[in-house]
């Protein structure tokens, strides 16, 4: 037996457990934002409970590797890559809806990716799987379709991607307090972490690699608690406690900049 692929399905418990319980908290606290904001907040919500609903199986299907039963392997790979086809759907969501804050725009930008995604699926489903490769650290599966890789790299990684990217450019250029900075930065960060290393995972044809991405998965969401929760000394600095219910969420960096100028009018 191999013990490493232990090691591998309690990361991935971690992962999945800890994203939904984030998902869970961010609905109990949904009183707490604006109607404005809300929209933003059910995005984010959707985002770590499809990462959560990708990991859970996956720590399920480490133990079926580890165990020698390739079958329960295979079948929980393909319900694993459903919830992983979409994580980019309320992602880019989010984005769009921070930038523009119209929430009709962003619905269309998601239909697209959730269409891109649905592709994905067909495309890997019809070709099928290759694997699995079990070695000391994890199980490996390969997808057998070009196309259905392109898609995702291209489609579903790269554009969202790029986007992140082009929003924390956007907020490094404004002349924010530290507190917004910190409420939109660190958690673009987070999510980054998690999408861009989720990915790393997928097409991982090595058994540390896969290891190594999923460790940095667990990371990021940390790291996403961390920047809507900040530990007592951090919100005290930073004055988030003043401001928490109010800069949690946002709907677009405007919005934000006329709260800060509401403040200095004060």
């Amino acid at each position: 037996m191999y013990t490493g692929l232990l090691l591998n399905s309690t990361i991935c418990f971690a992962i999945g457990l800890s994203s939904l319980a984030f998902a869970w908290v961010l609905l109990a606290k949904k009183e707490q934002n604006s109607e404005t904001s809300r929209p933003a907040l059910f995005s984010l919500i959707v985002f770590w409970t499809l990462v959560g609903l990708t990991y859970l199986p996956t720590s399920v299907r480490m133990m079926a590797a580890y165990m020698g039963n390739m079958e329960i392997d295979a079948i929980l790979y393909f319900i694993a890559a459903i919830p992983f086809a979409f994580v980019s759907v309320p992602l880019v969501f989010f984005i769009i809806y921070i930038i523009t804050g119209s929430k009709r725009t962003g619905e269309y930008l998601a239909l697209l990716f959730t269409i891109l995604g649905a592709a994905y699926l067909a495309f890997m489903y019809e070709s099928g799987i290759v694997g699995p490769e079990i070695s000391e650290w994890a199980s490996i599966f390969s997808v057998n379709s070009d196309l259905a890789i392109q898609i995702y790299l291209i489609g579903l990684f790269v554009i969202p991607t790029a986007m992140i990217l082009g929003l924390l450019l956007l907020i490094l250029l404004q002349r924010v307090p530290k507190r917004i900075r910190y409420r939109t930065v660190l958690p673009l960060v987070a999510i980054s972490f998690v999408f861009d290393f989720m990915l790393t995972d997928v097409i991982a044809i090595i058994d540390v690699m896969q290891v190594f991405s999923r460790s940095f998965v667990l990371i990021g969401t940390v790291l996403a608690y961390l920047a809507y929760f900040p530990p007592l000394p951090l919100q005290e600095k930073l004055g988030i406690q003043k401001y928490g219910a109010e800069t949690y969420y946002f709907s677009g960096i405007d919005k934000e900049l006329d709260v800060l100028a509401k403040e200095n009018s004060v």
